[in-house]
Order: C-alpha cells, then structure tokens, then sequence
C-alpha cells in the first residue's frame, strides 16, 4: 500500500452493531487511506469474505461502488469510494461513519475515530491492535440469525444442532479472535 504524504494515523473502534456481546476490532490506518482500500481492511480485520456489497455511510452520504460499476441502478447517489479518503469523513475524535456489508444480512458496523496519531514510519499500517469475538459466519441471517445459531449450537439436544455445526464445518467458537492471525493477513495486504 502506497502511504505518501501520511499525515497522521487513525486509531479506530469499529463495532459491528446489534452484537451482544459485543464484536469489535480496534485499528490503526492511515488517516490518507482510500475508501476501497479501507473496505479491504475491515473485511480483514472484521473476518468478512468479500462476498457481498457494501457501502460506508456519513451523514446522509453514501460512498461505495458506483452504479455504473456494480451494474445496478438504485434509483440513489453512491459516491465513488476510490476517490474518497477516510481523513475526509472522518476529521476529529469521536467523529464516526457507519460502513454497511451484506445488504441482504445488513451487517452495520459503527466506526469510531478514537484517536489522531502522529505519523510514525516505525509502524505498519494499517494494523489491528486489538479486538474481541469471532465474525459471524457469511449468510447466516444477520445478527438476529447469528444470535439464533449461536443458540442452537450452544443447545446440544436442539433439533438443528447437528446440521448447524454441519453447516458451519466443524467447531464454531464464538469467543475466538487472533490478533497476530488477523496481522498476518493484513501483512499480505500491506505489500
């Protein structure tokens, strides 16, 4: 990733929201840093596929892949992402912005601007600094299915525990998060 003219680092809580308890990642970018890019990090730090649509929301502001891109007409404005940068939605601490994937399942995350760091060429950006809980598993419902799964598989005597954990491919822990996994992958990324 190319990080020219870096003029500080965001340290951002993003939480996906309706999750009890919560999932969240705590990230640090570049405050330079495209949309399209961005969405690239949080399907990475969040645990996401990249299988679905998305759109960031500021305001009433839309920004994502436009129309003429995705082959639709959704009879609404959707600013192109790749000529946006996260420093122009987001400006000050506490500023935050919504970024929506999936609009089928209609996983909402809530971003939150924490801090403004100053740049620092001794770290790799962007990173994941910490976080809590595994994601949910792709078109399982939204989190209203999530929370529904996780209570069958937590019910051994469930009529739909085995074909859940079927489903699933094995163990599913809920509590599961890696950082270092997470970096990992956001290393491949940063290249």
């Amino acid at each position: 990733m190319n990080v020219k003219k870096l003029r500080s680092i965001y340290q951002l809580k993003v939480t996906l929201n309706g999750s009890k308890p919560p999932i969240w990642r705590r990230i640090l970018a570049p405050s330079n840093i495209n949309l399209a890019s961005f969405h690239v990090v949080l399907q990475i730090v969040m645990g996401w596929s990249d299988s679905h649509l998305h759109q960031f929301i500021s305001g009433s502001t839309m920004y994502g892949i436009p129309d003429d891109e995705s082959g639709g007409d959704y009879g609404f404005e959707i600013n192109n992402e790749n000529e946006y940068n996260l420093s122009q939605l987001l400006r000050k601490e506490k500023d935050s912005l919504i970024y929506e994937y999936d609009f089928g399942d209609g996983w909402e995350h809530k971003i939150i601007l924490e801090k403004v760091l100053p740049h620092d060429t001794s770290l790799d950006v962007p990173r994941c600094i910490k976080g809590k809980r595994t994601c949910p598993p792709e078109d399982c419902g939204g989190i209203w299915g999530y929370q529904d799964l996780i209570e069958i598989i937590n019910d051994t005597s469930h009529p739909e525990h085995e074909e859940m954990l079927e489903w699933l491919g094995g163990d599913f822990d809920p509590e599961y998060f890696d950082v270092n996994e997470t970096n990992e992958i956001l290393s491949e990324y940063n290249k």
